[in-house]
């Protein structure tokens, strides 16, 4: 069963928090979800399940990114969020969904306990220009049925910022995880961020994503 908007802001401050709350982005059936305003973008030609891929860090400005087919971005929501005793799953909103853009990729179901920022998984079908801020998918809950062990995994839960994959832990377990950009949150991140990539060739070229 889905919780309804009223029952949802009942649930506030007990097992559910959003932070920040908007009650203009309550609906009757689920809350909007708006989209920070950062992206990463992997820069690996073939992404390998086994390791840690590189990302790029990509600024949204106020004025649009354009985003190309054939490309996954991700993203993340500005609210943070944290739920017991419910089932939080996203969704985007059908008002994106007509313009052609995918806000995750089969990974909308969230786990009970889930505490943290949600990482989002854009995908266009045609060029689109998107906007920080934007409310960009709905966030919706189930009631659960039986004994509940909630969701405490040390991958994703209380995430900081947008998180790559990391499967590379479950498949590799040594694997060494130092070739992923350490993503620092707050205003020290683009220095940290800065200071982990390779210095840039001495050769003039246009640069490449």
């Amino acid at each position: 069963m889905i919780l309804s908007g009223h029952e949802i802001r009942r649930q506030l401050g007990h097992n559910i928090h959003i932070d920040p709350f908007d009650e203009s982005k309550l609906n009757p059936n689920s809350y909007n979800l708006s989209l920070h305003d950062e992206l990463l973008v992997y820069e690996e030609v073939v992404l390998d399940m086994r390791k840690s891929n590189r990302v790029e860090r990509v600024k949204i400005p106020e004025d649009g990114l354009v985003l190309t087919p054939n490309q996954l971005y991700l993203g993340r929501t500005i609210e943070r969020t944290e739920t017991h005793n419910l089932v939080p799953m996203i969704e985007g909103r059908s008002s994106i969904g007509r313009l052609g853009l995918f806000v995750h990729v089969t990974a909308g179901f969230g786990d009970v306990g889930f505490c943290g920022y949600w990482t989002l998984e854009m995908f266009a079908v045609q060029p689109v220009k998107i906007y920080p801020g934007v409310q960009i998918c709905q966030l919706f809950f189930h009631q659960i049925h039986g004994e509940i062990t909630e969701y405490s995994s040390d991958k994703y839960q209380h995430n900081r910022d947008i998180q790559p994959s990391m499967l590379f832990r479950e498949l590799s377990p040594e694997a060494d995880g130092a070739q992923q950009l350490h993503l620092e949150f707050g205003a020290d991140r683009v220095g940290a961020a800065a200071a982990t990539l390779p210095p840039a060739p001495a050769v003039s070229r246009s640069p490449q994503r």
